[in-house]
């Protein structure tokens, strides 16, 4: 995951885990978490996937005023996990 904040403001730490092992079938969340310093707000998080030859393709978009945008084949896949702050950003991945 990627986090934006306000330009000039980033100081914070995004926290992500390195590997998480998902059930064929089963739900699994992908945890993301900014640890920001005072007064910085997170106000997007983009979820990319890594394919073949490095190339990252968009799989969802959280933003603050917009809401969440999940691009095709995600699309009623991608759940936030937590309601609220994107400071945590952590998603759900359906089946």
């Amino acid at each position: 995951c990627a986090m934006a904040v306000p330009a000039g403001c980033r100081a914070g730490v995004v926290e992500v885990e390195r590997s998480v092992t998902a059930v064929l079938g089963q739900d699994v969340v992908l945890p993301c978490r900014y640890r920001a310093q005072e007064q910085e707000q997170v106000v997007q998080v983009t979820w990319l996937k890594r394919g073949p030859g490095g190339r990252s393709a968009e799989v969802a978009v959280l933003n603050r005023q917009h809401g969440e945008h999940v691009q095709e084949p995600y699309a009623g896949r991608v759940l936030r996990r937590a309601a609220g702050a994107l400071e945590d950003g952590a998603i759900v991945l359906r089946n």
